[in-house]
Order: C-alpha cells, then structure tokens, then sequence
C-alpha cells in the first residue's frame, strides 16, 4: 500500500484516539480552586490559640508592600470575645496574629471587666483608627510598628448602654468615672503590650491609645 493510500487511514486513527484540538481542550479544562492561605507552624499555632480566645477572624494571605512594610502572618478581626458577649471592632484592618491575640487578651480582661465594674455596662465596641500603615515613626525615618500591622490605636470605647468614651474627650473632660476608667485599660494594656502610648505621652496620641506588641516596656 502507498504512502497516500496510508493517510486517510491514520487520520482516522488519530480521531478515534481521541485527539483534540489545543484550543479544544483549554476551554474544556476545569476552572482551579482557590488556593488556601499557606500558613507556617508557628502562624498555626498562634491562630489556634486566637481562637480559644472566642474571637472572630479570617486569617490573611501574606503580602509585602515594599519600603520595608508587610503584613506577615496577619488576620482581620471582626469581634472579640467578652465574659458574656462578643463585641465588636470598628475600622481595625489587617493586624499580625500574635498582637491579635494580645489584644483579644486585653479587651476582655482589661477593658470589658472595667467597663462593667466602673461604668455599670458590659462593652458593645471598641473604635479604633486602624491597625496596618506603612508609615515612619513621627519625626524619624524608623518605621513605625504599624508598617509592620503590629500596633493598633485605640480611640474610644462605646459601651452597651450607649455611652461612646472617647479617648480624646474624656482623658481630661469626662466624669471622674470615665476618666478612671480610661487610666485603668491604658494601665492594663501597659501590662500586655509591649510599647503602650497615650495622651500624655504627646499631641499625636492625644486621641488614641497606641498599643504595639513590640518594645522594651515602654508605657506613657
């Protein structure tokens, strides 16, 4: 049999095989699944103990903004657990698993018990001005805990009963139980964070309470 008289034959072959044009085949192949968030050991570890804490997260992927700034080892909280209710965190963003974790500790402990047993009222929320930044330390070209989403600042506490304690407005002009109140959860967070900073410390913190995980013990 001649080579011509062998074509037709092998085209036939070929189709019963199965081929199938390039193009064919990729519009046919299945759509991947999204990959899941790869977390180390360590990231592991500190996620399960934030969620023995009863609070709520998703954690992140990690990302690197450049400039020395990431969020490594992240999660985005959406509530904390108290000693009878979760209550919620306004406006925090991305935030690094173990000062998560500290600050789970801290708002049930340090700031829902003092609410209750200074201002008669359980904690609905905690207002906060962010947690991650890529920013320098004020006045220096360090950067700032919060380039690193290890430090979140605390503006006021908004309780069940309606009262909003603004850090701002009531450091110095609140009742002389709001006033208590606030020099009581800065003086606990002062013994969990490692760097705590607020109103007395300069007129950049005058509204907010700065707590960063980071630091050698440094609390004004």
């Amino acid at each position: 049999m001649t080579r011509l008289a062998l074509a037709p034959l092998l085209m036939l072959a070929l189709a019963g095989c199965g081929a199938v044009p390039q193009s064919q085949r990729q519009s046919q192949a299945p759509a991947s699944a999204p990959r899941p968030v790869a977390v180390s050991e360590e990231s592991r570890m500190c996620l399960a103990g934030l969620g023995q804490t009863g609070s709520r997260f998703s954690p992140l992927p990690d990302r690197y903004f450049g400039g020395g700034c990431s969020a490594v080892g992240a999660v985005q909280l959406s509530a904390v657990q108290g000693d009878e209710a979760l209550f919620g965190i306004s406006n925090i963003g991305p935030v690094k698993c173990d000062t998560a974790q500290v600050f789970s500790g801290w708002a049930r402990y340090g700031v829902d018990r003092a609410a209750r047993q200074m201002l008669g009222s359980p904690l609905a929320r905690i207002e906060t001005m962010g947690s991650y930044s890529c920013r320098n330390v004020a006045g220096t070209s360090r950067l700032s805990a919060h380039s690193q989403a290890a430090a979140i600042d605390v503006s006021a506490f908004v309780l069940e009963d309606g009262r909003r304690i603004g850090v701002k407005e009531a450091w110095v002009g609140g009742s002389a139980a709001e006033r208590a109140f606030l020099r009581t959860v800065h003086g606990s967070a002062c013994k969990r964070f490692g760097t705590v900073l607020g109103p007395e410390y300069n007129a950049a913190h005058r509204d907010h309470f700065h707590l960063e995980q980071g630091g050698g013990g440094y609390c004004r």
